[in-house]
C-alpha cells in the first residue's frame, strides 16, 4: 500500500524521538485529518442547499425526532453537543428564517419546544440528500464489507466519549 502524509509524519517522530510509542499517530492522525477533509466536504454538499452545516445539525435532529417534528432546547443542546447559550442563538436564527417556530411546552408551563416549519423539513431534507450523495462518493474506495468493518472500529472508539446507552 502507499504511503500517505500520516506514514510520513509517523516516520519522522520515530526517527527524531526513537523513545516514544508513537503508534497512537497512525490512527488517530488520519482519523483528525479525515475529519477536517468531511467538514468541509460537508460545507460543499450543503452550499447548493443554502444551509450552513450548524443549521444542518438542528433541523435534522428535529427530523429525527419525528412527528410533530419537535424538541426541548435542552434535548437539542444534547443531541447538537452545543451549549444552552449558543442553541438559543441558533435557534432565534433558524426562527428569523422561518425554519423553526417556538411553541409552549404543554408538560412544562414554563418550558417551550422548538418545531421544524414545512420551510425547514424541506431545507433539511433536500441537505440530507446532497449530503447523502457525497459520503458516497467518499467512501466509494471501500467495499460494503470494509464500510462495515470500519463502521464498527469506529463506533469502538467512540463509545466511551458518547452520552447516549451503551
Amino acid at each position: 500500500m502507499a504511503a500517505d502524509d500520516v506514514d510520513r509524519i509517523v516516520s519522522a517522530w520515530r526517527r527524531e524521538r526513537p523513545d516514544l510509542d508513537v503508534s497512537p499517530l497512525e490512527v488517530l492522525s488520519r482519523v483528525s485529518r479525515l475529519a477536517r477533509r468531511l467538514d468541509r466536504a460537508r460545507g460543499r454538499a450543503f452550499a447548493g442547499t443554502g444551509l450552513d452545516g450548524w443549521e444542518f445539525d438542528v433541523l435534522s435532529a428535529l427530523r429525527r425526532a419525528g412527528a410533530p417534528y419537535e424538541l426541548s432546547p435542552g434535548a437539542l443542546v444534547s443531541e447538537t453537543l452545543v451549549t444552552s447559550g449558543t442553541m438559543t442563538n441558533r435557534v432565534d436564527r433558524l426562527a428569523a428564517r422561518r425554519f423553526v417556530e417556538r411553541h409552549p411546552d404543554p408538560g412544562d408551563r414554563r418550558g417551550v419546544l422548538v418545531r421544524l416549519t414545512t420551510e425547514g423539513m424541506a431545507a433539511v431534507d433536500t441537505a440530507l440528500a446532497e449530503l447523502i450523495a457525497h459520503e458516497h462518493e467518499l467512501l466509494a474506495e471501500l467495499d460494503p464489507d470494509e464500510r462495515q468493518a470500519l463502521a464498527a472500529l469506529l463506533r469502538r472508539l467512540l463509545r466511551p466519549f458518547e452520552t447516549g446507552p451503551a
